[in-house]
């Protein structure tokens, strides 16, 4: 029996013609105007059907309003993709672990790993939001003792030398499991791009299908011991959990970055939008406020003769 109809938060079915020439569909649970399949998602990919995962962050909500009341306020206008990407004070904040509000980090254990490995650059990010996820998250404690030289880099194998050496020896994306596949295995880019589905789509039951194939691989084209050959497996299985690749990671690393530039040098605006992006929620809203009083910003309660319909910074209203 079906215990319940989960709804994918942002799974959207694409087709030629009306669904319903190939699928049922119903109301979502507690929903009048919700319309979602009847078949869940992997069932919906073999019909043909595409899938899309269109997603909204509020986030990016934040920024836009932040530039405007900074502009507003006569403070200057901002491109926000033209910042310096490798602003000190920016750097600042995510090493003092000072995130909320931040994209992606606000939650207590990434704080403590930002903490622990200060990040310096832009790739320090990158390879953060990567790692922490069920699976690659074992490794961020390595990750960072790398970086500060606290423990040696070491390699299963030279040929991983250089497709693992700008991440200190450790593992951090699907790309780098490909690259493996391919330079330590000889598996073409089609094979490698099955090894990688199996990895990223966590389907064990592709990865133990993928397993003879390279160490065989790595045993016969390219002349390695079975015994590194299996190790080598080993260390690339913990990503059957859940690995990121690269593209992704980036493209959450540059909202991290350009929220935490706003904070660093716009906190007032920056937390006038965090505000307005969360007024409908009053827990959040009463947290946001606590925050934004320990960097010596005031929330003031309502004024018959200075409120607006929205939060507003001094000097924008």
């Amino acid at each position: 029996m079906a215990r319940h109809a989960s709804v994918h938060a942002c799974g959207t079915v694409i087709s030629k013609k009306p669904l319903t020439n190939y699928l049922p569909l119903q109301y979502a649970p507690q929903s009048d105007n919700l319309i979602i399949t009847q078949l869940e998602m992997h069932s919906v990919e073999d019909l043909g059907l595409l899938k899309m995962d269109l997603l909204g962050l509020k986030n990016l909500t934040v920024i836009e309003d932040t530039i405007k009341l900074i502009r507003d306020s006569g403070r200057g206008s901002i491109n926000i993709n033209k910042i310096p990407g490798d602003d000190p004070k920016t750097f600042s904040i995510l090493q003092a672990g000072e995130t909320t509000g931040i994209f992606q980090v606000e939650s207590a254990g990434m704080r403590r790993y930002l903490k622990d490995l200060k990040p310096t650059e832009f790739e320090d990010i990158v390879s953060m939001i990567a790692l922490y996820r069920p699976g690659p998250i074992e490794s961020i404690p390595k990750f960072i003792e790398a970086k500060h030289g606290r423990i040696q880099i070491t390699y299963l194998h030279p040929l991983l030398e250089p497709i693992l050496n700008k991440t200190y020896g450790v593992i951090v994306t699907q790309d780098q499991v490909l690259e493996i596949a391919r330079s330590f295995a000889g598996l073409t880019y089609a094979e490698a791009d099955i090894l990688r589905k199996a990895v990223g789509k966590k389907i064990k039951a592709l990865l133990d299908e993928q397993k003879n194939k390279f160490i065989n691989g790595a045993v016969e084209k390219k002349g390695i011991d079975p015994k590194i050959a299996a190790e080598v497996w080993e260390f690339i299985e913990p990503f059957a959990r859940y690995g990121f690749n690269r593209a992704h990671s980036v493209c959450y690393a540059l909202i991290v970055y350009r929220t935490a530039y706003l904070k660093a040098h716009y906190p007032l605006e920056f937390a006038t939008s965090l505000l307005n992006a969360d007024s409908g929620d009053i827990d959040r809203l009463a947290f946001l406020t606590t925050e934004i009083k320990k960097i010596d910003i005031d929330v003031l309660p309502p004024d018959i003769n200075k409120s607006a319909a929205n939060f507003i910074s001094e000097g924008t209203g």
